[in-house]
């Protein structure tokens, strides 16, 4: 016959909510295990109302069958027999009882147990012990006359009550905080209010500075405006004075005039007509001239960069000839010394024997032969090698591109590994201030196991557990719970479905954007090649990714200038960098091309050949797209077709002066 199940035996009994023994008392600090020690099991004592419904429960097939656990019951109510007194060095004396109602019952339970603070102790005095009586020592151990039980944890029970005296101090504990998180909150919304509206104050009184402000400055601005205008009203006053004594004076001659006047008009008619054909004729010899002006203008232009190189090659033939000049001299002197030597050398030449001479020369000629193919492979290696090194160059730069998300990891795994660093100081600080012993932790651990230790924490959560009530609503909980479990396992399909067909759309909007990224690159990579030898009269440049993922690379900019072996956009001076810069940016906008472009004083880093060029080529573009360019330059000027200035007559005060370039020149000829 098995054990009984005890837990099926209290739940058929109405007992599996019933208050132990352990929760009704409290001893005194260090007397714990004596009380277990006298106590053993009936610690874990359950009570009842009544101590009559035991005799109910025990019936004949509880008897027959063996179905009874093994349990201690025990009662509150208090039977007749008047309570005796314990002796005051009775255990009894050390417990602190919670309920009036159980002290009976405890005076019964620990009837003849009294303490002596050690064992030694309690050996020594064992001989004045009454029949039954017996000493207990604080660390559990018994002592009766003829016995001693040694006390030894081996029970679940063990410790209980200072865990529930651990377990109130931190309701306590809790309860405190709670107040204190509760004030804090208060306290903090109460800030948070007054910070709140601190800041709405500051910003309507920034609001407000901010209009006063710009209130006076106006004001300045309109009184110093109307000062102007009123010393410019009085200006014109006087003027109009004047003008208006000048103009009845010129009413009295012009009266006097008339009369000549009218005899001249007639004969200025006649006059008229010829004049206007002479006018014709003029206009018609000024637009050749015009013509003829702007073609000696491009004839001057061009003349004075074949000037300005002629100059150049002037000093070059210059310098060539002073060069050739001390070249024939030296030549000269060379001369009278190798026909000196030559005289020498013919008397000599008729006593050597050629022979062994030629041969020598035949054999150096060889080695030189072999000399200038070595030079020729070498000079071949060297190039390989150049072409070599900036192939490792670009796999280098690719390379440290690549690195970038590596170095990225190891500074994350830095700043866990600091994190982690701060996190063992923190709980070692948490176990200096709960005053563990290190030394014995790792004991501990072992002793207790992690199984061990996990089955005490659930255990002790399922106690404090056990002391809530009881739901009653938790069928109708779990129904509603199930139906949410169904409502929310739909959705979870749903979003799982959703998801999938985010991914297919997040999959195929990368496939589009990195053929339309590789497309816009082909084309812009195209369009910079084709007008970098335009702006630079050659050379060539391209555009590199830094990476394999087109998405997220980078891009290098290599530029190759005619007469130079540049490898980097770096390497290339301020002009150079400008037109390189001009070439890029055009390449992008001719994908696309805006009706309108802005461009800010592009020219101001460049001579005056990079400026013809670049002119050429914003006329060439001009004709799909309006330029709007800020310059200084008179050569970029010149292909405006108006031109917008800037002035400042008066200080601070500006003023926009615009000159038609078409009507300009009309009004120049006229």
């Amino acid at each position: 016959i098995g054990r009984p199940d005890t837990d099926a035996w209290l739940t058929q009994k109405g007992l599996n909510e019933a208050a132990r023994l352990w929760q009704k008392l409290d001893i005194e600090a260090g007397w714990e295990d004596a009380l277990e020690a006298a106590l053993r099991e009936r610690l874990n004592a359950l009570e009842l109302d009544s101590l009559s419904d035991v005799a109910r429960w025990i019936d004949s097939s509880d008897a027959t069958t063996n179905a009874t656990p093994k349990l201690t019951l025990f009662s509150a109510q208090r039977s007749g027999a008047a309570l005796v007194s314990p002796p005051n060095d009775a255990l009894y004396h050390k417990l602190r009882i919670k309920d009036s109602r159980f002290a009976p019952l405890l005076a019964d339970m620990l009837y003849g147990v009294r303490c002596r603070d050690s064992l030694a102790q309690a050996l020594t005095d064992r001989a004045d012990l009454p029949p039954g009586g017996s000493f207990v020592a604080p660390q559990g151990h018994i002592v009766t006359a003829q016995s001693v039980t040694l006390f030894a944890p081996d029970s679940e029970l063990h410790g209980v009550i200072i865990r529930q005296r651990e377990l109130a101090q931190l309701d306590e504990h809790i309860a405190l905080a709670d107040a204190q998180a509760q004030e804090a909150r208060q306290a903090l919304d109460a800030a948070e209010e007054a910070l709140a509206e601190a800041q709405t104050n500051e910003q309507n009184q920034r609001a407000a500075l901010a209009s006063q402000q710009k209130r006076c400055h106006n004001l300045e601005l309109e009184l110093t405006q109307l000062r102007k205008e009123a010393e410019a009203f009085a200006g014109r006053k006087a003027q109009l004075t004047r003008d208006s004594d000048e103009i009845k004076m010129l009413e009295t001659q012009e009266a006097e005039q008339r009369e000549t006047i009218a005899a001249e008009i007639g004969e200025a008619q006649m006059q008229l007509h010829d004049r206007m054909a002479q006018r014709e004729s003029l206009r018609h010899t000024r637009n050749e001239a015009d013509v003829a002006s702007a073609r000696g203008r491009e004839r001057v232009r061009l003349a004075e960069n074949a000037a300005q190189e002629a100059r150049f090659a002037e000093r070059s033939a210059r310098e060539h000839l002073q060069e050739l000049g001390r070249r024939r001299q030296s030549l000269a002197a060379q001369k009278t010394q190798q026909q000196n030597l030559l005289g020498q050398l013919s008397n000599e030449q008729q006593a050597i024997d050629w022979s062994p001479i030629e041969a020598s020369l035949q054999q150096q000629l060889t080695v030189r032969a072999d000399a200038e193919q070595a030079l020729a492979e070498a000079r071949n290696r060297l190039e390989t090698l150049t072409s070599e090194l900036r192939a490792a160059e670009e796999s280098r730069l690719a390379a440290e591109h690549q690195l970038e998300p590596a170095r990225a990891r190891i500074g994350d795994m830095r700043v866990k590994v600091e994190t982690s660093i701060v996190q063992e100081k923190q709980f070692a600080e948490q176990l200096d201030e709960a005053g563990a012993d290190l030394a014995a932790l790792p004991d501990m651990l072992k002793a207790w196991g992690r199984g061990s230790l996990n089955n005490e924490i659930d255990r002790l959560q399922k106690a404090i557990a056990a002391l809530g009530a009881v739901n009653l609503a938790a069928l109708e909980e779990l129904s509603a719970a199930e139906e949410r479990k169904t409502y929310l396992d739909k959705q979870a399909a749903d979003l799982t479905e959703a998801m999938t067909t985010l991914e297919n759309a997040i999959r195929q909007i990368d496939k589009e954007t990195r053929e339309l990224v590789q497309q816009t690159f082909d084309i812009v990579n195209s369009n910079f090649a084709r007008l970098f030898p335009t702006l630079f009269g050659g050379g060539q440049a391209r555009l590199v990714l830094a990476g394999e993922e087109i998405l997220d690379s980078g891009i290098q900019v290599f530029a190759q200038p005619p007469g130079k072996r540049n490898t980097s956009i770096h390497l290339l001076s301020g002009g150079e960098k400008a037109l390189t810069a001009t070439a890029l940016v055009f390449a992008i906008f001719q994908l696309n091309p805006a009706p309108f472009c802005l461009l800010d004083e592009v020219d101001a880093p460049l001579d005056d050949t990079n400026t013809v060029r670049f002119c050429n080529l914003v006329r060439e573009m001009s004709a799909q797209t309006q330029f709007l360019f800020i310059s200084h330059n008179k050569l970029s000027m010149e292909m405006a077709v108006q031109l917008i200035g800037i002035t400042m007559p008066d200080p601070g005060v500006s003023r926009v002066v615009a000159v038609d370039i078409a009507e300009a020149v009309d009004l120049a000829a006229a």
